[in-house]
């Protein structure tokens, strides 16, 4: 007996789930792949603030994001992210694009699209792709909350978990779809 469900698994991201009946046991519930896989190689997420840039980063296969650094925001964090991406072979770089609840940008994309073509230029050839964080930081720190992290432990890592988050989130639709998100961001486009 089969039966489709739709799931929320974040606050905004929806996915598909398909209940399987198994003979001899009960109901067992597991995620259903567009195509199952995700282009192989590790990947950094990076959250763009106007005082830390928090760094997330995947295994080599692209499956699983975890919090890596929290770079200082300023002169020499591109080269910073830059040395990071280098040091886990990463093919790819999401950078978080902050986006309003209406759907469009947010008063720091600026900042970030600025950050993304300077880091893309500086990672070349691997390509950095911008991406929607909405919500990314709430729900980091929901869950840093949630774990029993007061404030000021939750400010010094809230940075790399909204990086976190936005990296699985990213890989998870890669999964399910089969396609890269975000907008790919050229090195040799003109900042803003």
């Amino acid at each position: 007996m089969r039966f489709a469900t739709l799931s929320p698994t974040s606050a905004h991201r929806v996915a598909y789930r398909e209940v399987v009946s198994h003979p001899g046991r009960e109901d067992a519930t597991s995620l259903r792949m567009g195509s199952g896989a995700v282009r192989p190689g590790a990947r950094l997420a990076v959250d763009v603030g106007s005082v830390r840039i928090g760094v997330a980063g995947s295994d080599p296969r692209g499956i699983l994001a975890s919090p890596v650094a929290t770079v200082r925001r300023g002169r020499g964090d591109v080269a910073q992210v830059a040395r990071l991406a280098a040091d886990r072979a990463a093919v790819e770089v999401l950078v978080g694009l902050p986006v309003g609840l209406s759907g469009r940008p947010g008063a720091s994309a600026a900042a970030a699209r600025a950050f993304a073509v300077a880091l893309a230029r500086a990672i070349a050839p691997a390509s950095v792709r911008l991406v929607d964080e909405r919500f990314t930081t709430v729900l980091a720190e929901a869950a840093l909350r949630a774990g029993g992290r007061g404030s000021r432990q939750r400010r010094a890592v809230v940075d790399q978990a909204a990086a976190a988050t936005l990296l699985q989130e990213a890989l998870d639709a890669e999964r399910l779809t089969g396609n890269p998100v975000g907008e790919l961001v050229s090195s040799d486009a003109g900042g803003e």
